[in-house]
């Protein structure tokens, strides 16, 4: 399926948040509102992630302890999953919301010298697509936490640790994008 210029419109980089508000929707408002136009919500299921300080966090189960997430390669069709994630099924729009408002507020944030409210973690909304009972595509939509550099942002202790934490993960997209686009890797570096 196409997407529409005017979903494009809509999702302007410079303007949008990853979640937005009720007032002023963000990417993940607009591009599940325009998918539920086209997909039964009985098709689609959610699932949502935190990576904080190299740990998998379920932001829909903190409930259940998450240490159990782990990140597992289909050596089969190299496909990547979380093992021991929850996984929701969408009635309307508004539950998609409500998922998302709940995982957005379960993500660990804390003040920096940079940021009153300051997100640590990224986060991964997974969107899954049942085309037919033996296939699904499937979406994800990623919040990349920002750091900047030690020197620069007077962050000291655990906000040091954090920083440290997400520019090593960054590092490593990175990396796994590179050797994603270089196409003779023998190994993907996950991580």
């Amino acid at each position: 399926m196409m997407v529409p210029s005017l979903l494009m419109e809509q999702l302007d980089v410079e303007k949008n948040t990853i979640t937005g508000s009720p007032t002023d929707p963000g990417v993940i408002y607009l591009t599940l509102d325009h998918l539920l136009k086209f997909v039964p919500p009985s098709q689609i299921s959610i699932s949502y992630l935190e990576i904080y300080n190299e740990t998998m966090r379920d932001l829909l189960q903190l409930a259940n302890d998450s240490s159990d997430l782990e990140l597992r390669e289909d050596d089969v069709n190299r496909l990547v999953h979380v093992t021991g994630q929850s996984e929701h099924v969408p009635k309307h729009l508004r539950d998609v919301m409500s998922w998302i408002d709940k995982g957005q507020s379960n993500r660990i944030k804390a003040p920096t010298e940079a940021n009153a409210v300051s997100s640590r973690s990224h986060a991964v909304l997974r969107v899954g697509v049942r085309k037919n009972p033996t296939g699904t595509s499937t979406l994800c939509i990623i919040d990349l936490a920002g750091s900047k550099r030690a020197s620069i942002s007077n962050n000291k202790g655990e906000r040091l640790i954090e920083g440290a934490n997400i520019n090593r993960s960054l590092l490593a997209l990175g990396n796994c994008i590179n050797a994603l686009c270089g196409g003779k890797a023998q190994h993907v570096p996950y991580r």
